[in-house]
């Protein structure tokens, strides 16, 4: 017969002698303890999330950075178009964003802040924006000095409740963070209105909400606690402005700096606007003022937003006339909110 390759392969593997009973058992019983353990060590891979990502929880801090465009860039470094890293780029629909303006010297502020009136974790925010309508962050900008910034990164990932601007934080900038400010908060929040605040004030977010949330004829609205006063042009004080000789001897109405609310209608108009196309004066609340003169705003003034004392209408408390805010805030703030009258009195007066 002829030899065949194949047909004696074959032969020889059907002529293998089997393996006995008990050998074949424990083959049987290792090979399916590997796929055992296999299917398990997928399922604990699938089901667990990636290391610093939550798939169901979306930051809430943000950072906001502007486009390097020389046909719409201004002398601050910056322009009118924002690109969000660290956040969801949709519109998120509130009836009012609120910014807490603070800085790199403010911890202490921020620690006071998240242990009276502003909620200190995450699921306190949400509360607090589900019951007001409003959402609240910080507003900070950025500085060159690393630690700094390196105890401000360590802060955002702890509380998650910042709007970081790419905008030098510092004083003499304000009326550019200022702007930079409304900007990014029209691109990030589709709300009614845009407050901006102070981070020493002691605030009442539910009367505050039911202000913004009063009905008006008016779109092109300004709210604030209104103001007048003699125009500082001694190179020695606080409030000196260097540009005193346009506007005279006393300032046009406009709102106190450590609260305001803007209306949607109002950020559109300045978010539509060229950076370099607004006057800036020194003070960020003048600045502010002359571009609602400009813009034909109704003025909304509101002296329950500059409260030297809690009573049962105010809004915001700080130190007015005496301090810009309140004049010791990390004490102060603890001391009100332990006053029944500050934190804990009905949200409306009573009829009696």
């Amino acid at each position: 017969m002829p030899f065949s390759p194949k047909g004696s392969k074959l032969s020889y593997y059907r002529s293998s002698p089997s393996l006995p009973l008990s050998q074949r058992s424990i083959l049987l019983s290792f090979c399916l303890l590997c796929v055992l353990t296999a299917l398990v060590i997928g399922l604990v891979a699938i089901s667990r999330p990636i290391r610093g990502y939550n798939c169901n929880v979306q930051p809430r801090s943000v950072t906001v950075v502007w486009d390097r465009d020389s046909s719409i860039s201004s002398n601050d470094g910056g322009s009118g178009r924002g690109v969000v890293f660290g956040g969801d780029v949709k519109r998120y629909k509130v009836m009012g964003f609120v910014g807490i303006f603070t800085g790199f010297g403010s911890v202490g502020r921020r620690r006071a802040l998240r242990r009276t009136w502003f909620p200190s974790e995450r699921q306190g925010l949400e509360r607090l924006e589900e019951a007001t309508g409003l959402a609240f962050r910080f507003i900070i900008g950025r500085t060159s000095d690393e630690w700094k910034m390196s105890k401000l990164k360590k802060e955002v990932a702890e509380h998650d409740d910042f709007m970081l601007l790419d905008i030098e934080e510092e004083y003499s900038k304000l009326p550019y963070k200022t702007l930079a400010f409304f900007k990014a908060a029209y691109a990030l929040f589709d709300s009614e209105f845009y407050v901006k605040a102070d981070d020493d004030i002691y605030l009442r977010p539910d009367r505050l909400s039911l202000l913004l949330a009063k009905e008006r004829s008016n779109p092109m609205t300004y709210i604030g606690c209104m103001k007048k006063g003699p125009v500082f042009t001694d190179p020695k004080l606080k409030w000196y402005e260097p540009l005193s000789y346009l506007l005279g001897k006393e300032y046009f109405l406009h709102a106190y700096g450590p609260i305001y609310a803007l209306s949607a209608s109002v950020v559109r108009s300045l978010v539509a606007l060229r950076n370099d196309s607004f006057r800036m004066f020194s003070n960020e609340d003048v600045t502010i003022g002359s571009w609602m003169l400009a813009m034909n705003v109704n003025h909304e003034n509101i002296h329950a937003l500059c409260e030297p004392e809690c009573t049962l209408s105010s809004i915001a408390v700080w130190d007015i006339p005496k301090c810009s805010g309140l004049c010791n805030p990390e004490t102060k703030m603890l001391e009100l909110h332990k006053m029944e009258l500050c934190s804990k009195s009905p949200t409306l007066p009573s009829d009696d």
